[in-house]
Order: C-alpha cells, then sequence, then structure tokens
C-alpha cells in the first residue's frame, strides 16, 4: 500500500526499501495475512490445541491493533464453534480454560470448584461474537453478559463496572 501510495511499483525490491526506510524512522507494526481459515480450522480439530491470544492490550481507540485485541474468544465461540460447528461449545470452553492452566501448572485455575480462583464469564452462546475489524478494530463483542475476575464483577449486564481485580498469573510455560 505504501509503495503505490508513493507511485511506485509493489515489487520486492521497493518493499525493502520501503521496509528500510520505515524502521530508520523508528519501526513500525504491521498486520501480515498469511494464515489461511482452513488452516485455522484444522488446528482447531486437533485435541491438544489450546486456545488463547497474543492480542495486544490495547487503549479504546487507539491506533489500528490486531483484530484479535478485541475479539478471540468471541470469534472462536461464534464462527467456529456456533456457525462452523469445527469443535463442541463444551470443549472450546475447555480448550480456553482448564487445558490453558493445566499446561501452565495452574491447578487453581480453570475449572469451577470450591476453592478455585473465581474467574467466570456468562455469554450468550447463541449471539456471541466478535466485531473488530481489520479496518475498524476499536469494536467490543457482543454476547458477553458478565465477567467476574478473583469474584469481582468486571462487566455486568454486558458493561463495565470500572473493577479491575485482576493479577499477573506467572509460572512455567509447561510442565
Amino acid at each position: 500500500d505504501l509503495a503505490r501510495d508513493r507511485g511506485l511499483e509493489p515489487t520486492i525490491e521497493n518493499g525493502i526499501d520501503l521496509v528500510i526506510e520505515l524502521q530508520l524512522a523508528g519501526g513500525f507494526g504491521a498486520i501480515y495475512h498469511s494464515m489461511d481459515d482452513r488452516d485455522v480450522q484444522r488446528i482447531l480439530k486437533h485435541p491438544m490445541t489450546m486456545i488463547n491470544t497474543d492480542g495486544d492490550a490495547v487503549a479504546y481507540g487507539e491506533g489500528f491493533p490486531h483484530p484479535r485485541s478485541y475479539g478471540t474468544f468471541p470469534r472462536v465461540l461464534g464462527r467456529y464453534v456456533r456457525e462452523l460447528k469445527v469443535i463442541s461449545l463444551e470443549e472450546a470452553v475447555r480448550r480456553m480454560t482448564s487445558l490453558s492452566a493445566e499446561q501452565i501448572g495452574q491447578d487453581d485455575l480453570g475449572l469451577l470448584r470450591e476453592g478455585f480462583i473465581a474467574d467466570i464469564t456468562v455469554f450468550d452462546a447463541d449471539t456471541v461474537a466478535d466485531r473488530a475489524t481489520y479496518t475498524d478494530p476499536h469494536q467490543y463483542s457482543v454476547g458477553i453478559r458478565y465477567v467476574i475476575i478473583n469474584g469481582t464483577p468486571v462487566i455486568q449486564s454486558g458493561a463495565f463496572t470500572g473493577e479491575r481485580p485482576g493479577r499477573v498469573i506467572r509460572g512455567p510455560a509447561r510442565r
């Protein structure tokens, strides 16, 4: 796009020159479209695939983050569970919670059990969906009714409460 904006042919050589120029001017961020949705579906079918995100913590309305910063989990629940039926709802939730917690050695997370840390998300399985796009990334997902972190509501009736009871989780990457 930058090459075209400057009237240059979109060649590898011009791309290299522009990347060097941008880097020397202080760097840049980019979103690369290198995955195919069929690959995502194939990977999700594997029984050991955990569902997490590498989306950035972002300030609302600032910059152009990847849409996953706003909607990774609702996207899985809406698109891959409800619409495409790649995996079941129960399996998706397990892969987002207990399977991930187990892999990092956090035995008091990821399950609803007495004495465990109370992190709970209540959502409508029929409507949960991501809304963020590449051109309009600052859009909250829909269908999330309540989020409770460490026993404190942070989303109540779909609205942010202002509470921030979360904590950093430290532990081994794998057992």
